[in-house]
């Protein structure tokens, strides 16, 4: 960039004088100088020396090298830099109580040697003689986050090493991510608070890394150690600001399109009147800031963040008021470079407040005695009369007198203005007079000159009464001479010497003397002025003007008195001026005739025509006009061969044309050197290339590949390179491009470097850099009264199609730590562009046919469609979505990750094409081979008619059509389908409609807010957080109910054989069927047992209930002893594997003596 040019050159490399290598260099340089040829290098000498061993190892080399060139290399871009750049805005983010104070706090005193004691707003210092920064506090607010997100040239992330990244860093990044990426820095503070050496390396690698995972590879990350006496080390800071210093910036995409700036300073300058009669009337607000971006102009609208949309009502630029060093302008030799501006931390002695102004005076220890140098001295003694005194600059200013003589009246500087005023208005009455008739100018002069009289007598004193001020008592003389009558002074007159009246008088006539070369040098003077010449050749050269003066002489006289009367009575005012300025001059003219050609009159014709051809439209020379030159590029291909002189504008090579000879034919000369004539030539027209014969094509397509090739063989040689033997890459393609831009940037500066920068500012806007004041009408109050200058007030203008408001279509994604899914309906709160609003977005997918089907929720993992109402934003640029922007721990809690989505606009439309499935369901109740009548899907013949010819299926896969509408019931139709159905099939038709996407947009307006709520905005809620705060339940719908399905048994008919085919069939296959009339079953005959047999089985089934009891208890007892016995082997292996540990030790020491014993 243009402000870092200064600052990124390094220093030159100074080599060394003596020692080992400056010997060593020494003697190489001697041997090389006694060489045959010393100007050639050892490569050149020696190419055999430096050849290389393995192609595979230089290929590699190379491919390496080239590699690290490349990922060196980023698109160039066209510097927009202006000469005076803002000053870089960086943004201090991070979680609560992690030092983001402090640090602002020792950056500003390691740049500018200040101690700020309250940090509120932003605070511009200057670093160096080209760059200048904003530093800004970012609050732990997601609206804070945002709006620093989209203006920040740089942040500086600071991270509590002792509890590691939070929540807040990571949806920071994020929000950046999304609306361009600024530079960012991260700081570890905190450090001191691990004590363990080899823990606190561990941390350190660890945040590292994660942090390079979140931003990129290698990116930059300081450690402060701890505090000491509440300040961070100051090597540390100072490390930190160089690196602040020499940072280079990147232009990012919104921001190169729109012009923006932060709020650094509010008024409030509405009628205090106003005020008192409705405190909650529309305020007229000005804003201050700088401006970035590209140029700002009135009449775009701009978008006051966490406010809403605005109309400039007054735009204009003031004097920086932290100025470059050496771009200012110093009024004395003791006003010093200001390096520090904050308007709303109070620095300097000033706090602006929303309507007042606050001087901060010093505490008590300021009154004590101390040693002062003799220049503290008089500017205490110059501040202290200041503040004492009791009147204003204008009352001092009348109370002011002087005295011609020792011991006459004085004469007030009140009494003198008044004579003045009213000499002016007799002269305009005298003129008034003059007008009306000769016997009215007599009386005028007669009254003029009593009024002299009366004046001179006046100007003496006569009749004015001196009041003497008591606070100036003591400065005006205390002789009684001061306060005699009028009679004493006529005396004290009359008695004065005449030498000294004849001084006076003379003191008072000299400005009569040589009056005439006064007036003839302010008449050189005035005509010698410029005029301008375009509006003189050319008459009105601004349509607007040349308009409105056609529409000023279209009226007649009659309708003076109409609105437009206004501008004509002003138009007529003016002529009249220059008609008696003219009249003037020419009277003023006739007693410098001899001096009459040091001015030329301009508007007369024949100097006219003197300037005339220096415009466009004049008369060049044959050469230069155009019609000349068009005529020649029309001309034939025997007429159109130029031989001429000619010189290369690139190179500078002056190439001589070929002579025709008389008889038409070429010299010689010409035809021994047919490639420089052909050089010579002018570039043929399409109609002569397509004149040409195929030998002229091809010899012409061999002279360009010959010109090729020569361009590409000597391409280092034509750029005044060596061949020094080495490989190396071709990078012609990415330093074109390189100085492409750089040309295009030189040209951006030279367009409107020579225009005044008033008329600059007309064409151009207010271009970056500049100091605006921005003004602006019927702002809310509660705007100015719930201000508070620790969040901040972004200004972002808008371009003409963003002010409108439409369907937006989004490719939206779900964010993968966000708990919850998106539900269509629900309102989401959106930051896109410089705006943030509240709307309700509708989601869908797009399917093969380009059909944007509707969708209940957001898809996990893959991107879908979104569509919602909001403002016209440009295709792909970025958002995100939250659910809400609350500072609430609860729901913090409770969602974890606040970004729900993030996204960017595809496309733009005034109207949305989301359709939603539908199924129509019916049910057949007559059935006529491949044709049914369908019943229970539309409710009227009208509705059949609306669907005939429509597709229709059924559950099992069968396809239809609708034929025509049935009269009983009502609503039912013929269909036919490409097989039978059943009647228990159920038919269905595939249909679609169409969504409409409400129309809801409301900005976020958490700047209207108390300060106490400002991060507690809350929009439109969600149906599932009203039913909560209400404790209302869902009501069961029946068809979502999970009921018992019954199915009826099907009865399957029996199956009849034609006799027919019976008697055909075999005997194995024909049906084996009973008697026609079977017998009847015997019915169950009860059995009575006799009392014997009752006491038989009674016996057995005691017998049998005793052997199974027996049979339990043996189970049990079975049980039990292979649990015993389970518990005997357990304890016997566990005693066995403890013998044989205590014989495994033993063995292994009786091996270890042995060892032992052989090392020895």
């Amino acid at each position: 960039m243009a402000d870092d040019a200064g600052q990124d050159k390094r220093k030159q490399h100074r080599a060394r004088q003596s020692g080992v290598k400056a010997d060593k260099k020494k003697l190489k340089a001697k041997k090389d100088s006694n060489q045959k040829d010393p100007e050639l290098t050892a490569r050149q000498r020696n190419p055999k020396a430096f050849a290389i061993n393995s192609a595979q190892r230089a290929e590699r080399n190379f491919r390496r090298k080239e590699d690290i060139t490349a990922k060196k290399q980023h698109i160039p871009v066209v510097d927009q830099t202006p000469d005076v750049p803002p000053p870089v805005l960086i943004a201090v983010v991070g979680p609560p109580k992690v030092g983001k104070t402090t640090l602002i706090k020792d950056l500003i005193k390691s740049f500018t040697r200040t101690n700020v004691t309250e940090i509120k707003g932003p605070i511009t210092i200057v670093t160096s003689k080209k760059r200048r920064i904003t530093l800004l506090e970012c609050n732990n607010d997601v609206n804070s986050m945002i709006d620093v997100a989209k203006c920040a040239d740089l942040v500086l992330l600071l991270c509590d090493a002792s509890y590691g990244f939070e929540m807040e860093i990571f949806e920071f990044l994020n929000i950046c991510q999304v609306h361009g990426m600024p530079k960012i820095m991260g700081v570890l503070t905190h450090l001191d608070m691990i004590k363990n050496p080899k823990q606190l390396r561990k941390r350190k690698k660890e945040l590292k890394h994660r942090f390079w995972t979140e931003v990129y590879d290698g990116a930059k990350l300081f450690y402060l150690s701890g505090l000491l006496h509440g300040e961070y080390l100051r090597n540390e800071v100072k490390n930190l600001g160089r690196f602040i210093s020499v940072m280079k910036y990147r232009p990012l995409q919104w921001r190169g399109a729109h012009s923006y700036l932060l709020v650094d300073r509010l008024e409030d300058v509405t009628n205090t009147d106003r005020v008192r009669r409705d405190p909650k009337c529309d305020r007229e607000v000005v804003l201050y800031g700088y401006v970035r971006g590209v140029p700002l102009k009135q009449e775009h609208m701009v978008h006051i963040a966490g406010l809403g949309d605005a109309r400039i009502d007054e735009l204009s630029a003031i004097p920086d008021p932290c100025p470059l060093p050496g771009t200012e302008k110093k009024r004395s030799l003791l006003e010093k470079e200001r390096l520090l501006y904050a308007p709303m931390s109070g620095v300097g002695g000033i706090v602006y407040d929303k309507d007042a102004v606050y001087i901060e005076l010093q505490g008590s220890h300021s009154h004590k005695q101390q040693e002062q140098t003799a220049e503290a001295a008089e500017q205490a003694e110059l501040v202290g009369k200041l503040i004492d005194k009791k009147a204003t600059i204008d009352e001092q200013m009348e109370q002011q007198e002087f005295r011609l003589f020792s011991d006459g009246q004085p004469i007030k500087s009140k009494d003198f203005r008044n004579d003045q005023d009213e000499e002016e208005e007799e002269e305009s009455s005298d003129e008034d007079e003059e007008g009306e008739g000769d016997d009215s100018g007599l009386d005028a002069a007669g009254s003029e000159d009593e009024q002299d009289e009366f004046d001179a007598d006046d100007w003496r004193g006569e009749n004015s009464e001196v009041e003497e001020d008591p606070e100036d008592s003591d400065a005006a003389s205390s002789g009684d001479e001061e306060y005699q009558s009028l009679g004493n002074v006529k005396t004290g007159h009359e008695s004065d010497s005449e030498d000294e009246e004849a001084r006076v008088l003379a003191s008072n006539m000299s400005w009569k003397t040589n009056l005439a070369q006064k007036a003839r040098d302010a008449f050189l003077q005035r005509h010698s002025e410029s005029k301008n010449l375009m509006r003189l050749v050319y008459g009105v050269f601004n349509q607007s003007e040349r308009s409105r003066q056609e529409a000023e002489a279209d009226d007649n006289e009659d309708s003076e008195e109409e609105l437009g009367g206004l501008f004509r009575v002003a138009t007529k005012k003016q002529t009249q001026q220059q008609s008696d300025k003219d009249i003037r001059d020419k009277d003023e003219r006739c007693f410098f005739e001899y001096q009459g050609d040091a001015t030329r009159d301009w508007l007369a014709e024949e100097n006219k025509e003197l300037i005339k051809n220096c415009f466009v439209t004049g008369k060049w020379k044959a050469s230069e006009d155009a019609e000349n030159l068009l005529k020649m590029d029309d001309m034939s291909d025997a007429e159109s061969e130029v031989y001429g002189d000619f010189e290369d504008l690139e190179t500078g090579e002056q190439h001589s044309g070929k002579p025709k000879t008389e008889d038409g034919g070429e010299s010689n000369d010409e035809s021994a050197k047919p490639e420089e004539s052909a050089a010579a030539k002018r570039k043929l027209t399409r109609v002569e290339e397509e004149n040409l014969t195929k030998a002229e094509l091809m010899s012409k397509k061999l002279k360009l590949k010959a010109k090729f090739d020569a361009e590409y063989d000597n391409s280092g040689e034509a750029k005044g390179e060596e061949d020094t033997g080495r490989i190396t890459g071709d990078h012609s393609f990415y330093e074109d491009l390189k100085a492409e831009a750089q040309r295009q940037s030189e040209l951006n500066k030279s367009e409107f470097a020579h225009l005044d920068n008033e008329f600059r500012i007309q064409i151009e806007g207010y271009r970056p850099g500049l100091y605006v004041r921005l003004g602006f009408k019927q702002l809310p109050a509660e705007f100015v009264e719930n201000f508070d200058a620790s969040y901040p007030v972004l200004v972002g203008a808008l371009n003409l199609t963003e002010e409108n408001v439409g369907y937006v279509n989004c490719k939206v994604k779900k964010h993968r730590w966000y708990k919850k899914i998106l539900k269509t309906g629900d309102p989401l709160i959106i930051s896109m562009g410089w705006r943030r609003f509240q709307t309700v977005a509708i989601y869908a997918k797009v399917e093969d046919n380009f059909r944007q089907r509707y969708l209940k929720y957001t898809p996990n993992h893959v991107t879908c469609s979104m569509t919602f109402w909001g403002p016209i934003t440009p295709q792909n640029t970025g958002f995100l979505a939250l659910q809400t922007v609350r500072q609430d721990q609860e729901e913090m809690r409770r969602l974890g990750f606040r970004i729900a989505a993030t996204g960017c606009v595809t496309e733009l439309d005034k109207s949305s094409q989301i359709m939603k499935k539908l199924k129509l369901v019916g049910h057949p109740f007559k059935i006529y081979k491949k044709t049914a009548f369908v019943k229970d899907m539309f409710n009227s013949s009208l509705e059949v008619a609306k669907f005939e010819g429509a597709k229709i299926k059924t559950v099992s896969g069968i396809r239809g059509q609708i034929k025509k509408a049935h009269h009983t019931p009502e609503g039912s139709y013929r269909a036919t389908f490409e097989d039978k159905i059943l009647l228990s099939d159920i038919v269905f038709c595939r249909t679609w409609f169409r969504v409409e996407v409400p129309r809801f947009y409301a900005p976020v307006t958490s700047l209207l807010l108390p300060l106490e709520q400002k991060s507690q905005w809350q929009g439109m809620k969600t149906l599932g957080q009203l039913k909560r705060e209400r404790a209302v339940q869902n009501d069961a719908q029946p068809d979502s109910m999970y009921t018992e399905v019954v199915r009826k048994k099907k009865i399957f008919r029996p199956l009849k054989i034609p006799k027919a085919l019976q008697r055909a069939l075999p005997y194995k296959d024909k049906p084996k069927l009973g008697p026609e009339e079977p017998k009847a079953a015997l019915e169950r005959v009860a059995v009575v047992n006799s009392p014997y047999e009752q006491k038989v089985a009674k016996m057995m089934k005691m017998i049998e209930t005793n052997y199974k009891d027996k049979r339990h208890r043996e189970r049990v007892d079975m049980k039990q002893r292979m649990k015993n016995y389970r518990e005997k082997k357990r304890e016997k292996m566990a005693s066995k594997e403890r013998r044989q540990k205590e014989l495994r030790k033993k063995v292994s020491r009786a091996i270890s003596k042995m060892r032992g014993k052989q090392s020895s």
